[in-house]
């Protein structure tokens, strides 16, 4: 009977043992992988463009009568005022142009005090007298004329600016309206001008946010809103022209070179839902299975029909909706109901 006791003892502590080692089976890792949201669209990238600075108002100067010009008294680059002479033309012919317009007049007037005079005799037709009161208005528009012409031989600046350009010098004779210096208006704020594509022109509207950094101004980011955009493409290089304003800065020049990033929003987004082919698993027949993730980070796998492929991904014809959360990767270690761990997750 001890011995009985004995051998049971013996073969109940392995027994004993084993149960007191043993422990609940540990919980599998969840699956990491990478998953997108069905239907959303990324966010638009910026459009790139470059350009030049210039004063959003260049007013190029001149005369209103042709001559020769007598002085031109600013260069490039010089800061005038409003009012300021910035050139003049030669007074020669002006004031002669103005002595006979002034004769003119004189000799039409005393000849129509004659005619008046005959008429009232009866010496002469009315149509005659009628004549004579044409030719004295004639002529006392020309004096105005003249007067005018005098006044304008002057080119003045209308506002506060810089001079950007001198195309004319001193002895050149110049056709009425020639430009003979070109004036920006300080007033009107310094803009980019820069090309768009059709394709990029399209999406920018007047108010859209941009970006601009100069090589010239290394480290400086200039902002401001796109303030106008062309109505029509340029004819030889079918880009259009849009305008950026640029903050106030006392840097700033006409002519240095700027890259603009604009914040245009993306295209009107597509009512078909695509997908990416990887998402994709058991494809026969025009249908296909993906793996849905729900709230609770688990996989469901689901049944799509499946549409035409495109450079895009493939179209998805039922099966999901748009804003579902589905894998990109890992499908071949995944099964249905398992818990996943999204990382990395893509639009």
């Amino acid at each position: 009977m001890q011995s009985l006791v004995r051998l049971t003892a013996i073969t109940l502590i392995p027994l004993l043992a084993a149960c007191g080692d043993a422990q609940p089976a540990p919980k599998a890792n969840p699956l990491q992988i990478s998953t997108i949201t069905v239907g959303q669209e990324a966010p638009a990238e910026a459009i790139e463009a470059a350009g030049t600075a210039a004063l959003r108002r260049e007013i190029p100067l001149g005369f209103t009568t042709p001559g020769q010009i007598a002085r031109i008294t600013v260069q490039e680059g010089d800061v005038v005022r409003r009012g300021q002479v910035l050139a003049t033309l030669d007074m020669t012919s002006v004031d002669a142009s103005l002595e006979a317009a002034n004769a003119e007049r004189d000799r039409a007037g005393a000849e129509l005090n004659r005619l008046k005079q005959l008429y009232a005799q009866g010496w002469i037709t009315k149509a005659r007298l009628e004549g004579a009161e044409a030719a004295a208005r004639s002529a006392s528009a020309n004096v105005a004329a003249r007067r005018f012409s005098l006044q304008t031989a002057r080119v003045v600046a209308p506002a506060d600016g810089i001079v950007l350009s001198r195309t004319a010098e001193p002895g050149q004779i110049i056709d009425a309206g020639m430009p003979v210096v070109t004036l920006g208006d300080a007033s009107s704020g310094f803009v980019l001008r820069v090309l768009l594509a059709d394709r990029d022109a399209v999406r920018v509207r007047a108010g859209v946010p941009a970006e601009v950094r100069f090589d010239a101004l290394p480290g400086t980011v200039l902002s401001g809103p796109v303030i106008e955009v062309g109505g029509r493409s340029d004819r030889g290089t079918g880009a259009f022209v849009a305008e950026i304003a640029l903050p106030a800065d006392p840097r700033l020049r006409s002519g240095l070179v700027g890259r603009a990033a604009i914040a245009a929003p993306a295209a009107a987004a597509s009512s078909r839902l695509v997908i990416p082919p990887t998402a994709i698993f058991a494809i026969r027949a025009e249908e296909g299975f993906v793996y849905v993730i729900d709230a609770q980070k688990r996989a469901k796998a689901r049944r799509i029909a499946l549409g035409p492929l495109s450079g895009a991904g493939i179209e998805v014809l039922s099966g999901l909706n748009r804003g579902d959360v589905i894998a990109v990767s890992g499908l071949d270690r995944m099964r249905d109901g398992a818990v996943v761990a999204p990382v990395g997750a893509k639009r």
